[in-house]
């Protein structure tokens, strides 16, 4: 099987290098020493660019791994993208921040040469298919992204080989024998320590296995290159302790500084092309193929514009990253590898890294062969984006691991978003007791007192909870005014005391009325990150102006101008903002009985095409059919 190659470093387009003079000298294989840096004596390409003071600003700039195309889509990349999405979307709804959001897909790699190989499939064609999927999970997800990255994209391969020529030009590259234990799965050597006998406890097969992820290693012995880490150890722990917030949260910084204190090693960074074909050259030497997370950890540069980088360039395309977002199972790629490649160069941090938990199902790892993964599309389709959005941003794990279940998600969203923020928006909304409008205008208040005053104080503390990377608190904090509203509501009871026949009691109910409108209107700004739909849906039924949607605008009693709606809050319990989960998992349960009578009934149908003659009432499909 052929499979596509990278085109050298000499042969890139001259519009994208301009002005690169070719004299490359490589040096023959036959000529290295065992430990002798190659060298790359490519002249640097002059770029060109004019960037104005107001076109310098640097954007707020948030990653997301890129997710590996061997397998669809779970509901650990929707988490994952989510996470960055809101921290995007709070900085560029909420504080009119330009932002820049990027997410894509890793296409390199053993696993996926495996994957496509299984399907007697070009790499390239299997890619193709398995990231159109990612793209339709974000889409389905509102994520925001301005860029879906691909490591096949033209722009990343020229990216990754420049990158490749630099380390080179700093003599930080050399070929040697190189021999390990190997995780095909994790695409990655463990040392000796790092490696425990395992039995699976189906087969009773005994393996071998990493300590730190438990996938299966295997005993490999090649000649390819290596990256000298250890000659970045000091200043990756002086960076580690002149920033001990930079890995989030805390915990996991520790693992960080004691993997570089107690393992680093010079790190192998090619693969013989004989073992794996499916990748980015070494510039200059075609029988080697470039390390999959080398390769891979350079798209965040490469989205900034890397390396059509001059004075301000950079920042224009958003570099240094604000927030990479990762899952805790690539910490050390990130926070140990990603930062000697960036301090072998010379090239500014990314200023936060949030590393979340993982989810799990019954307290059990998702896996396929147990048949526990969950599938966000489903979901999606069955209760709708806003809905999974707020429920794996409630209970979603960065410390510790967080338990799906769909039970938990019912009650969750009975709880907080129809018996919660749905609620109350229908008592305020469509009752003909009173006009919104009007009591808006007259802004009531003085005589009730909000529950420890957490309305007033809510904006500042989201925003200190979204400062310190911690959406889940921000979230909750958020459901806890919309709760006390509520029960405030209740307590007082202004649907009674309009019917009063004394001023006082009008007042009061109008004061009541009024207290709870703001909490929506505050409560309904600081959710648009995290549910970009229903939050605008329910600040269009307050009849909140487009132009009053930000940060600034949530200082309580600062919004004279709502109450009229914009779109129509409904009547019944159907068209309300949050409708009762039980109809759409009704009308899914319906359709999935509908679509499994029309393949039985095309089976049957094949099947008497084929045979020729009736079928006898006693016909039954074929086992497994309706499962299809």
């Amino acid at each position: 099987m052929k499979f596509l190659k990278a085109a050298p470093l000499g042969r890139l387009p001259t519009s994208k290098w301009q002005q690169l003079t070719i004299r490359q000298t490589w040096t023959c294989t036959s000529c290295l020493s065992s430990c002798s840096p190659r060298r790359f004596t490519t002249s640097l390409p002059r770029l060109s660019s004019s960037i104005t003071d107001s076109q310098s600003k640097k954007p707020y700039y948030v990653t997301t791994p890129i997710f590996y195309v061997n397998a669809a889509p779970h509901i650990g990349h929707m988490y994952s993208m989510t996470l960055a999405d809101v921290l995007k979307r709070y900085q560029e709804t909420l504080h009119s921040r330009p932002a820049i959001l990027l997410t894509g897909t890793d296409e390199h790699g053993m696993k996926i040469q495996q994957a496509a190989s299984n399907k007697d499939m070009h790499p390239k064609q299997f890619c193709d298919e398995t990231a159109e999927q990612f793209k339709e999970l974000a889409a389905a997800a509102q994520i925001s992204h301005n860029r879906f990255i691909r490591t096949t994209d033209p722009d990343h391969v020229q990216a990754v080989e420049h990158f490749w020529f630099l380390l080179q030009e700093k003599g930080l590259i050399y070929e040697s024998k190189h021999e390990g234990w190997y995780s095909v799965s994790d695409e990655a050597f463990y040392p000796e320590s790092q490696i425990e006998k395992k039995m699976d406890a189906f087969t009773g097969e005994v393996y071998m296995a990493s300590c730190e992820s438990g996938s299966k290693v295997e005993w490999v012995e090649e000649r390819n290159y290596h990256f000298r880490m250890t000659a970045l150890r000091e200043r990756l722990l002086r960076f580690y302790a002149e920033n001990p917030g930079w890995v989030v949260p805390a915990k996991r910084m520790s693992d960080v500084v004691d993997w570089v204190e107690n393992h680093l090693t010079d790190l192998s960074i090619s693969r013989p092309v004989n073992r794996l074909s499916w990748g980015i050259r070494v510039p200059g030497d075609a029988t080697q193929t470039i390390y999959v997370w080398v390769d891979a950890l350079i798209n965040y540069i490469t989205a900034a514009g890397f390396p059509n980088w001059q004075p301000g360039r950079r920042e224009v395309g958003g570099w240094p990253a604000d927030v990479h977002v990762i899952g805790k199972d690539i910490v050390r790629f990130h926070c140990v590898y990603w930062p000697a490649l960036l301090l072998a160069l010379d090239l500014p941090m990314p200023k936060k890294v949030l590393t979340h938990a993982h989810w799990t199902m019954n307290r059990t790892k998702m896996s396929k062969s147990l048949g526990n993964v969950v599938n966000p599309m489903y979901v999606m389709n069955v209760h709708g984006a806003d809905v999974l959005r707020f429920y794996l941003m409630f209970e979603g794990g960065i410390g510790n691991d967080a338990d799906y279940s769909n039970d938990n998600l019912l009650v969750k969203h009975k709880k907080y978003l129809q018996g919660g923020v749905g609620n109350l928006v229908s008592r305020i909304t469509r009752s003909k007791l009173w006009d919104l409008r009007e009591i808006v205008a007259r802004s009531p208040r003085g005589r009730i007192e909000f529950p420890e005053n957490n309305l007033a104080t809510l904006p500042a503390t989201v925003d200190k909870h979204m400062q310190n990377l911690d959406p889940v608190s921000a979230i909750r904090a958020i459901m806890e005014v919309v709760t006390q509203a509520n029960a405030l509501l209740s307590e007082i009871e202004p649907w009674r005391l309009i019917k009063s026949t004394t001023q006082e009691d009008h007042d009061l109910a109008h004061e009541m009325v009024y207290l709870a409108a703001e909490s929506l209107r505050i409560c309904g700004i600081l959710l648009q990150p995290f549910l970009p739909t229903k939050a605008g849906q329910l600040l269009d039924m307050l009849g909140v102006a487009p132009e009053n949607r930000t940060f600034k605008n949530t200082e309580i009693f600062s919004d004279p101008s709502y109450g009229e709606a914009i779109i129509n809050p409904g009547k019944s319990r159907e068209d309300s903002l949050f409708p009762a989960l039980y109809q759409g998992l009704q009308a899914a349960e319906e359709k999935l009985r509908t679509v499994k009578k029309e393949r039985k009934a095309a089976k049957k149908r094949q099947w008497k095409a084929q045979k020729g003659k009736e079928v006898d009432e006693w016909w039954k499909p074929e086992a497994g059919a309706e499962k299809s």
